[in-house]
């Protein structure tokens, strides 16, 4: 399911950069949806962004000259497209590990496109909903790295679901409920946009409040 989720996300974008044009607003800083569709492609396409991708700081200039090398070679429409082909057929694309990562940045980049043009929460949309829960029964922990909140417990919770251990471990901590896609953008640096409820002990609040995650 998570591999449909991908695809569907990944067109869906592709469908909506169209749509928004190159310079659209995203939630990704001052990145334009040209930006966003460029960093995509490259990520896909070109380890040599993998430094400024991953690690930013001095590396991030070698990655911006990729990007604009994509967009100056194809536009923005051949861009897009290449995003919505895909790279080539390889090993990544066939490892677990490298679904759910790609799953979650479809998902989430999907959504840094929505919200500034005016498009909210997907509530309705069951079949999202339910795939982005699975991805967070695998991968919660993954996102609230271990050191992040120095062992405070945090639960996120799906009304109607069990609950998600994220870190910790116990009852106590904070909660962070809502429908899943709004979890994920909450962890995923998309804090302010996610429509989420935030409970628990006021220290725990505290750490989670201030806390960066996110692969």
């Amino acid at each position: 399911m998570a591999a449909d989720v991908d695809q569907r996300e990944r067109a869906a974008l592709c469908d909506l950069f169209l749509a928004q044009g190159p310079d659209a607003p995203t939630l990704c800083g001052e990145w334009s949806t040209a930006d966003l569709a460029a960093h995509l492609v490259v990520r896909e396409r070109n380890p040599l962004s993998a430094p400024g991708i991953l690690l930013g700081g001095r590396f991030e200039g070698t990655t911006e000259k990729l990007m604009a090398r994509e967009l100056d070679r194809h536009g923005y429409e051949g861009v897009v497209e290449r995003v919505r082909t895909g790279p080539p057929i390889g090993p990544m694309a066939l490892r677990p590990v490298g679904r759910l990562a790609n799953t979650i940045e479809y998902v989430v980049h999907h959504e840094d496109v929505r919200r500034p043009a005016g498009l909210g929460p997907r509530p309705d949309d069951v079949e999202l909903q339910d795939a982005v829960w699975a991805l967070l029964r695998r991968g919660a922990r993954l996102l609230v790295a271990p050191g992040k909140l120095g062992g405070t417990g945090l639960r996120l919770v799906r009304p109607g679901s069990d609950p998600v251990q994220a870190s910790g471990k116990g009852d106590g901590g904070a909660v962070v409920t809502g429908d899943p896609v709004e979890i994920l953008l909450y962890l995923y640096g998309r804090k302010p946009q996610a429509d989420v409820t935030l409970t628990g002990e006021p220290d725990a609040l505290a750490r989670v409040e201030e806390a960066s995650f996110g692969i």
